[in-house]
């Protein structure tokens, strides 16, 4: 996208002034604690950080805002396997851009099998074409975890959209994640925008994307190389050795 105006979503705001208490989840995650405003970039957004500090429930509440079903899927799905999502979207106000997205997708990978099983249903109604045929035509379940969550990636991403990736790395190999990242690139020159949760330096070495580390601190913007998950890689494999004797207390070399 080339004007900021026109970019679907542009800021995320929390209404502090509403919110019930600051000590009860989620709002007791310091990354909603201490969040204000994060502003989003026409393309792609990075939100990363250990377990447990809110990137997840944090993007699970902005496409619960846009109207996605809080296990993933389009727009049209409205199946629930277990309500667990929290009331954290009643609080966020999402800062649209003037144009509409013409397409749309929350993928996560954890819940990827209930958004499976429900087109095997939606399917089985038999109504019309085939869901499964956006899809690649081939049944979901007769794929591997990755094979059917990369599938969805390429077939049923069509550009012109709005997409919400949930710890994508979680199905796919390293060599997976760098076809995912040339997939992005395509759907970006599309006019496409994406947020992604991630633990994967690979997939977030996008370039020019906006990355938002969330941590005991709060939510701040950084680079991919100032990132925990970065630095720890890389230190990993520049002197393994050394951290795996630390680690295992034994003798690697």
């Amino acid at each position: 996208m080339d004007d900021l105006n026109d970019q679907y979503i542009r800021r995320i705001q929390l209404l502090r002034d509403s919110v019930p208490s600051f000590q009860q989840y989620p709002f007791n995650l310091p990354s909603i604690e201490f969040l204000d405003e994060i502003s989003l970039h026409p393309n792609v957004t990075f939100l990363v950080g250990e377990n447990g500090m809110g990137k997840s429930t944090l993007l699970e509440a902005i496409a619960l805002g846009i109207g996605f079903n809080p296990e993933g899927g389009s727009l049209n799905f409205t199946f629930s396997t277990y309500d667990s999502h929290s009331n954290l979207d009643h609080y966020l106000r999402l800062i649209k851009g003037t144009i509409r997205p013409k397409d749309g997708f929350f993928l996560r990978a954890e819940s990827f099998y209930n958004v499976a099983s429900n087109i095997e249903e939606l399917d089985k109604e038999d109504r019309g074409p085939r869901v499964i045929d956006g899809y690649g035509g081939q049944s979901l379940h007769e794929q591997s975890h990755g094979e059917s969550f990369f599938a969805t990636f390429t077939n049923r991403f069509r550009g012109q959209g709005i997409y919400l990736l949930d710890e994508p790395e979680a199905a796919l190999s390293p060599l997976r994640q760098l076809s995912m990242l040339s997939r992005i690139d395509e759907l970006v020159h599309n006019d496409s925008q994406f947020i992604i949760a991630t633990h994967s330096p690979i997939i977030m070495a996008y370039p020019q994307a906006t990355i938002y580390e969330l941590s005991e601190e709060g939510i701040r913007e950084t680079k991919l190389e100032d990132t925990n998950h970065y630095q720890l890689m890389k230190q990993f494999f520049d002197d393994k050795d050394r951290i795996l004797h630390h680690l295992l207390q034994q003798d690697t070399m």
